[in-house]
């Protein structure tokens, strides 16, 4: 078997394994393989052998993904996620050789926080990704449907009355429910319901993003206006991007929690080679252990706040990014 195939094994695995082992094996894989990782890391002037701990490892700014080819391996994709974007917007692009086993890491990273999908039924607001295509997001919760078996239909675009009617019909099945939407397509129907109707027992999930329909607001007063809407305690929020094969989640707050193949660590503001468990503020860098045939080692627009038990919130971006269509909130 080889070290790909061990790679998924490892991730796909019911059992524990050491997060920095397999994280350094698949640097060393990646700064052989990913002809444009190789490159940057080469005019860095870096020596892959020597690199052993994850703070030495050269983290790929995301930019890449929209200027280049960002593949380890010579593969035709099975699929290509775009991410979303404004016109005129280049968007990047994440070559997948593998559909099903993004579908089985997120599949088990949400299974992780929330429990069985079989025990849902899950509806989704996500208007814009459904019309741009290519959306990473779109074909999890796609996936997610598929595993729930639910009898009621996933996707409502822009119609509420048939999402609501579902959501009674499932709850009255003894259905967990869970409501994921776009940042501005929750506010819409928040709005238009101000807690008229019964949410209690539905988790309502924001993956961010106003995609320029409304303005942006600091994630306090965006949660605050739907769990007024909505009539719940806590708003939840799942952590992913269309560079990333992995999620976190906030069960509230603002707080993620990052899925068993994802980590996160900060860099200094001022210094992206500076990266350490001393920053409780900063730039946030992504492991991605599912990034198995991109790049695992991303340097995002993020910026955020570190916990000691390795949560993290999502701060708002550096002023030179675009605005991002999924999971961030300007501060």
């Amino acid at each position: 078997m080889d070290f790909k195939e061990n790679h998924k094994k490892l991730l796909l695995q019911n059992a524990p394994f050491d997060f920095q082992a397999a994280a350094l094996e698949l640097f060393q894989y990646q700064a052989q393989h990913n002809a444009v990782y190789q490159s940057y890391i080469k005019h860095l002037g870096v020596e892959a052998a020597q690199v052993q701990a994850l703070a030495q490892i050269p983290f790929l700014p995301i930019e890449f993904f929209k200027e280049q080819e960002v593949k380890a391996g010579d593969f035709e994709p099975e699929v290509v996620f775009y991410s979303s974007g404004t016109t005129g917007q280049v968007r990047s692009r994440h070559f997948v050789a593998d559909l099903s086993f993004y579908h089985a890491v997120a599949e088990r990273t949400f299974e992780q926080f929330y429990g069985p999908l079989q025990e849902y039924v899950v509806l989704a607001l996500l208007p814009s990704y459904l019309e741009q295509g290519g959306s990473s997001l779109v074909a999890m919760v796609a996936h997610f449907i598929k595993q729930t078996g639910q009898q009621e239909e996933g996707f409502y675009h822009r119609d509420h009355a048939g999402m609501l009617q579902a959501m009674r019909q499932a709850r009255q099945r003894g259905k967990k429910v869970l409501l994921i939407g776009v940042s501005y397509a929750l506010l819409d129907l928040a709005k238009e319901l101000n807690g008229q109707e019964d949410f209690s027992g539905v988790t309502v999930m924001e993956t961010g993003g106003m995609k320029g329909r409304r303005r942006e607001m600091i994630r306090e007063e965006l949660h605050a206006h739907l769990k007024k809407g909505f009539g719940v305690g806590a708003i939840h929020s799942e952590y992913g991007m269309t560079e990333l094969l992995s999620q976190g989640y906030s069960q509230g707050e603002g707080v993620f929690r990052p899925g068993y193949s994802l980590r996160v660590l900060l860099r200094d503001l001022n210094d992206p080679f500076d990266i350490g468990p001393g920053h409780r503020s900063g730039g946030i860098n992504v492991i991605d252990l599912a990034n198995i045939d991109s790049c695992a080692f991303i340097e995002t627009k993020d910026i955020g706040r570190m916990q000691d038990d390795g949560t993290f919130e999502v701060l708002g971006r550096f002023d030179n990014s675009d605005i991002r269509g999924c999971n961030l909130l300007l501060i």
